[in-house]
């Protein structure tokens, strides 16, 4: 299935499924283990675990087959491989400590080369 398409069945089942701010985040050329990050929050432990449920039957379905599933019901965060897209859904407290947005958009609309100072080497 091609990233876009992936990325489109992912998002409109957790927005199906009521999850809050939803962002996708592209780290091709950032990450060597996945194209895309989506990040949800659910606002229970049940609800995170719903969501991820719903996109792992929803990929299924739609023929993907997810490489993995970290968490449980009873856990704050649930994370869902489907090899180009990595699902992190998350609780906000949780969401709000880890801020993987953060950690993934460091560098974005920064310049690829910094000029050199005077006197020292390229």
């Amino acid at each position: 299935m091609e990233l876009e398409t992936l990325k489109q069945l992912v998002v409109k089942t957790l927005d199906d499924m009521k999850g809050q701010d939803i962002k996708t985040i592209d780290v091709r050329g950032k990450s060597a283990i996945t194209d895309m990050m989506v990040i949800v929050t659910g606002n229970s432990n049940r609800h995170v675990k719903s969501l991820a449920d719903a996109v792992e039957l929803a990929v299924k379905e739609a023929g993907v087959q997810p490489l993995g599933i970290e968490g449980d019901g009873q856990s704050d965060w649930v994370l869902l491989d489907l090899n180009d897209i990595i699902l992190h859904v998350m609780l906000a407290s949780t969401r709000d400590y880890y801020n993987l947005e953060k950690l993934w958009e460091v560098g974005e609309g920064l310049p690829q080369s910094r000029p050199s100072m005077p006197g020292t080497p390229d």
